[in-house]
């Protein structure tokens, strides 16, 4: 084999020095990726938001109408503001066999390493294709992986399977959770504060509101389905914020609650939402006032993974890694996405751990990107000539 110039502790630390916050663009990321590849003689397809700002990218090494294998990135990371770095974020910065920097676990080591093995395949002649597909705004709720998914999704002949390299230490995992984010508004009366009797409390609401999903989650800790492979076997329900009022003196008519349901594969959510209706509606009905009213719209969503264990990705990555156990992970992926919507047998495997995800002085060991790189040798190695 012939391998690229470029090592990936190299493409790492270009791709750190990008601020590719959530939200924020990451074109000037995509171009620096697609002129790489272009000069290997790969041609990347660029799928961009509506103001350009943000893209996605597609490239394919070798004949697509085989299938082939794909790996699977996002290249936005979480911001940075109000936590303590020792080191500058956007500068990669080696220490103690540990590299350091926004995204070098969560997930741009695995990108880095993909886009190497990539550049390295087009020196090859190659049995089966090999694919790179990286996202953007995928922590905010997978949002813009959206369009390469329609993508793939109208390709007469897609990938036989995806290798989302979400960090996991190099443990195959099979599965994980699904999730949707859902925001309720409580309204009320407004009313002068030494009159509050005579006003309807949104905050009030609202409490009632929450205590309505917490009487659900200790229902479904005592009586629901359980999953052992995972840290939490069962699934929750979660608020994250909640906002209302002006003044103390004044009774707040509007009350806005965000929280999320993180259901194991065997819970529809739809079902759950449909437990919530009903305890609302007797709430409301308690309440006595025409005017009290609660309602929720979803922000977003996304579905859990559970490929089968008998499946030939789990095998394959298996016998690239050298490991013999499968994990299911917490946090959420494109890849039940990519499995569900597009059909693709999916599984999450990448370098360093989300224990290290999203807080200050984020790393990557350097011993888990040298694993990783070869499990990508080990990749080409099986699908080349």
């Amino acid at each position: 084999m012939v391998s690229s110039k470029l090592s990936s502790f190299e493409i790492l630390a270009k791709l750190i020095s990008f601020p590719t916050i959530s939200k924020s663009p990451n074109i000037e990321l995509i171009k620096w990726v697609s002129d790489l590849l272009k000069s290997f003689g790969v041609k990347a397809t660029i799928l961009q938001n509506e103001d350009g700002s943000r893209a996605n990218l597609f490239a394919t090494v070798g004949e697509a109408e085989h299938g082939g294998i794909m790996l699977s990135g996002h290249t936005d990371v979480v911001p940075i503001e109000g936590q303590d770095w020792h080191t500058d974020p956007f500068k990669l910065t080696e220490s103690d066999g540990k590299l350091f920097g926004r995204g070098t676990a969560d997930m741009k080591g695995f990108c880095a390493s993909a886009i190497k093995v990539i550049c390295d395949a087009s020196n090859n002649k190659l049995k089966t294709p090999i694919h790179l597909a990286l996202s953007f705004d995928e922590e905010i709720g997978c949002i813009g992986v959206r369009s390469l998914i329609d993508m793939l999704k109208e390709s007469p002949i897609k990938p036989q399977m995806c290798i989302v390299g979400e960090p996991t230490l190099l443990a195959v995992a099979s599965g994980h959770k699904g999730k949707i984010a859902l925001r309720t508004t409580c309204k009320g009366i407004e009313g002068h504060s030494a009159l509050a009797p005579l006003a309807l409390n949104a905050l009030h609401l609202g409490v009632d509101f929450v205590n309505i999903i917490r009487n659900i989650q200790n229902k479904i800790i005592d009586n629901g389905k359980k999953d052992d492979d995972y840290d939490i076997p069962y699934t929750t329900l979660h608020v994250g914020k909640m906002q209302g009022g002006v003044a103390l003196n004044i009774v707040p008519n509007i009350c806005t609650i965000d929280w999320e349901i993180r259901n194991l594969a065997g819970d529809n959510p739809s079902v759950i939402l449909k437990q919530v209706s009903k305890d609302v509606g007797n709430l409301l009905s308690d309440y006595q006032n025409a005017k009290a009213e609660i309602c929720w719209e979803e922000i977003f969503s996304y579905p859990g993974l559970g490929t089968d264990l008998d499946s030939d990705i789990i095998s394959f990555v298996r016998s690239l890694t050298g490991t013999n156990n499968t994990i299911k992970v917490a946090f959420g992926t494109e890849g039940g996405l990519f499995h569900n919507e597009v059909g693709i047998p999916t599984v999450i495997c990448g370098p360093g751990s989300m224990l290290q995800g999203h807080k200050p002085n984020e790393f990557i060991s350097v011993e888990q990107m040298n694993r990783c790189d070869l499990m990508m040798t080990n990749l080409l190695k099986n699908i080349s000539y």
